[in-house]
């Protein structure tokens, strides 16, 4: 007989369904399981943290890479700080080792230990700025009465411009007399100038004997006073005549007794010789004497042609009342040929203007074609230049040194017979 059996629990089929659902039951538990274990805290930080991050356009690697040079810079910083308050510490240390060593070294019975020396004896034993050395040779003619000073060279002079050389220049005169002031050639950039030029002066045996022989050595500036840079000095008493003296010396600071300086004037020269007419503005003095009681003056310029050493043509600016320092910036024209231009000086003058009284010198100056030095080379700026003004300071002569020199005759000549 046939009979039917009941399925077992425990069949196949069953058992695949159960395995199959089982996963499922056991991983939800799992993970409710582990959240349950983190810091709520912990999670709130580390949430905002990549939440700031989230807000940064810019990739995670590149974030930690700029946090992490940050640091890296902070951490230096703080390294060189501490560097450095360690080598204070030790400079401190070291200054009071040396203050007790010193102490310890000054003898008790000494009374003039540790003295704070004189601001002027502080100068690394030099006593002396060094000024540069100067050849120069003197020569007497007895039968001429002629004294001959002989510029050669300078080496080694002062700078005295801004990018380390000199324009150097000599002035050469005799003292006390001082009537003749001689002038070399200026010598652009340079420390050793080569000069070879030589002065006469007319001088007697016995005043020879009480007087010196000065050379000033000047760098030259066209548009401010010149500077000085030394001089040198020969007393002639001491000087063996008996033979040409040619000799290197030192040149010393300038000499702070000798006679007052006069002052400075600054002018333009321009000249045109298609128009035959010379241009000369006065522009301003500085540095003038004193000639009133009230120590001031009352300056005004005088302007003079001379043709053939003969005074020929004037003009003169307005007065300055009261001051050592004028300004006029005035300007005058002469009708000069080409042709006159080559034998023509000019003049100029400052004088104190005296309501009462006779006018009073104040300083002088020429140039021109008997001119030497500062004024010769001016001159000839000028007529190298043409239809340009040239302007340029020069330093105020006495009256009798300009007269003397160039000996000007008083009267001119009709000008129906005045040389073309």
């Amino acid at each position: 007989m046939f009979s039917i059996r009941k399925p077992t629990p425990n069949s196949t089929h069953h058992n695949v369904s159960a395995t199959t659902v089982h996963p499922f039951t056991i991983v939800p538990t799992t993970y409710t399981h582990t959240n349950t274990t983190i810091d709520p805290l912990a999670e709130a930080i580390t949430n905002f943290f990549y939440d700031f991050l989230d807000k940064i356009p810019l990739p995670y690697w590149a974030i930690f890479t700029i946090f992490g040079v940050g640091a890296l810079l902070i951490l230096l910083c703080c390294l060189c700080i501490c560097i450095k308050c360690c080598c204070k510490d030790k400079k401190k240390q070291n200054q009071k080792k040396d203050e007790k060593i010193n102490m310890l070294g000054v003898n008790g019975t000494s009374t003039t230990a540790l003295v704070q020396p004189d601001v002027a004896d502080v100068d690394y034993g030099s006593t002396k700025k060094q000024r540069g050395k100067l050849l120069y040779s003197l020569e007497y003619n007895a039968a001429l009465s002629e004294l001959t000073v002989g510029v050669k060279q300078a080496d080694s002079l002062k700078a005295m411009d801004v990018g380390g050389s000199s324009d150097p220049y000599i002035k050469v005169y005799i003292c006390p007399d001082k009537s003749i002031t001689c002038e070399t050639k200026v010598f652009r950039n340079t420390l050793n100038p080569i000069f070879n030029e030589q002065f006469s002066f007319q001088i007697s045996k016995s005043s020879l004997l009480k007087s010196t022989a000065v050379m000033k050595v000047f760098d030259f500036n066209r548009f401010t006073k010149h500077n000085i840079i030394g001089e040198l000095r020969v007393e002639l008493c001491d000087v063996d005549w008996n033979h040409v003296i040619e000799e290197w010396k030192d040149l010393g600071e300038p000499a702070k007794f000798e006679g007052e300086e006069l002052g400075e004037i600054c002018f333009s020269l321009r000249y045109v010789p298609t128009a035959g007419k010379l241009n000369v503005v006065i522009l301003e003095a500085q540095n003038l004497k004193s000639m009133d009681p009230g120590g001031f003056s009352d300056p005004y310029v005088k302007l003079q042609l001379a043709l053939d050493k003969r005074k020929w043509k004037k003009k003169k600016t307005h007065v300055r009342k009261k001051t050592l320092n004028p300004y006029y910036n005035e300007s005058f024209t002469f009708d000069v040929t080409f042709e006159q231009i080559q034998r023509v000086n000019l003049v100029i003058s400052l004088w104190d203007h005296d309501a009462v009284s006779r006018n009073d010198a104040m300083g002088k100056i020429f140039l021109g074609c008997d001119a030497t030095g500062n004024q010769l080379r001016h001159w000839a700026d000028m007529l190298s230049n043409p239809r340009r003004p040239v302007a340029q300071w020069h330093s105020l002569l006495s009256a009798k040194q300009v007269n003397s020199t160039l000996n000007l005759k008083k009267k001119i000549p009709l000008r129906d017979k005045l040389p073309l």
